[in-house]
């Protein structure tokens, strides 16, 4: 996944609560098992007048001229709740999403976010308020930073706002390593040295389907 250290994006307010992951991507947008071809189908009900010709909605925030760009969202409590799609998080991933900040999130969003690059941020209901008056006159210039190393969201008015990440989430981030990728980094010698010594005990585990009719016969 791509690193995160610090950003500065455009930002969206979307400040409804409970938004569940199903409101993220309805379950029949998902026509894939991949990461790829998800995005078109994010927030699918709300973002189409007519989700089967596609009409954009006019109203909806990121139908918007000026949120043209958007890469941060301002919403509200428990987001991400409902099922545990990974789906979700892709799209938003897809859509250019790198960093959520919102008062809660649902458990298994928030570390899904964390597995593939976006920054979940906690903070105050009233502080994402404000956040979202600061942006709206002009999105495309009131923009938002945040910055994981100095681990802080700084607000078009430079006012500052402290993120809390334990430090395993936030490790992850910064180097862009998922759980998988922190393990073959740190245990690198001692998962070679397995797998020399397996190939010695389980030798037929290790060739080719080609091979195996000839030696195995």
């Amino acid at each position: 996944m791509t690193p995160f250290v610090r950003h500065v994006g455009i930002a969206a307010a979307l400040l409804h609560h409970n938004i569940d992951t199903d409101a993220i991507i309805p379950s029949r947008e998902i026509r894939t098992v991949g990461k790829d071809g998800l995005a078109h189908g994010l927030f699918a009900n709300w973002r189409y007048c007519d989700v089967a010709t596609r009409e954009p909605e006019p109203d909806f925030v990121l139908n918007q001229p000026q949120q043209h760009g958007t890469t941060i969202l301002l919403t509200g409590r428990n987001f991400g709740c409902g099922s545990s799609r990974e789906h979700a998080v892709w799209a938003l991933v897809e859509w250019g999403i790198r960093a959520i900040v919102a008062p809660s999130f649902g458990a298994i969003f928030f570390e899904n976010c964390i597995r593939n690059g976006i920054a979940p941020v906690v903070l105050p209901e009233s502080d994402v308020k404000t956040l979202a008056n600061s942006v709206s006159s002009d999105p495309q210039v009131h923009l938002l930073t945040v910055d994981l190393m100095r681990r802080e969201l700084l607000g078009p008015n430079g006012i500052s706002h402290s993120i809390n990440l334990g430090e395993e989430e936030r490790d992850q981030l910064l180097t862009g390593l998922d759980p998988i990728g922190r393990t073959l980094q740190q245990h690198s010698t001692q998962i070679e040295a397995f797998e020399a010594e397996d190939r010695i005990c389980l030798p037929w585990m290790y060739v080719s389907t080609e091979d195996y009719k000839t030696t195995y016969p």
